[in-house]
């Protein structure tokens, strides 16, 4: 195995060299999942990386020193003023092809307000949505949704789906 050739070392991601390949060494992140009568909650925010607004579900990097849990937790206070029972869903990595930044993904229950200062660089609306409506925006090209946000739908989807079945 050839060693590690660092050319940028940085807050929040470092870039490697490894042989031939270009290595992105990212924070690893969490997203949270939130259902109330058949809406799920997003929340609107611009990304400067893509130009754009974004329907995501409140998620963000996990500190150091801080479990998943944690921070999934303070992420749900940060953006939607809310904290609850934690679940864990999944995780996954976002792109292993070139980097090894792992996304975990909750369900928060036995919502109940909490307050939390969003961080100084976001500016975002929290907005609730039925699921399959943002699935058939984003594919008609009408809203642009991150990985965490295609995350969530599907295993609410899913969910709901063997529920279903479980009835018949």
């Amino acid at each position: 195995m050839a060693l590690r050739q660092y050319l940028y070392k940085g807050r929040i991601l470092n870039l490697a060299l490894e042989g031939p390949y270009e290595i992105v060494e990212h924070a690893d992140a969490v997203a949270v999942l939130v259902e109330q009568g058949g809406k799920l909650l997003f929340v609107r925010q611009y990304r400067p990386a893509i130009g754009s607004e974004t329907l995501e579900i409140p998620a963000g990097l996990i500190d150091p020193g801080e479990t998943p849990e944690q921070a999934a937790l303070r992420e749900l206070a940060e953006e939607a003023q809310l904290t609850g029972e934690l679940h864990y869903l999944t995780g996954f990595y976002l792109s292993p092809g070139f980097c090894d930044e792992k996304l975990h993904v909750f369900r928060a229950t036995h919502l109940r307000a909490a307050y939390a200062q969003p961080d100084d660089d976001e500016d975002i609306a929290v907005e609730w949505h039925n699921p399959r409506q943002v699935l058939r925006d984003a594919r008609e090209g009408q809203v642009q949704i991150s990985a965490s946000a295609l995350a969530g739908i599907l295993f609410y989807l899913c969910e709901r789906a063997e529920e279903d079945a479980a009835y018949e």
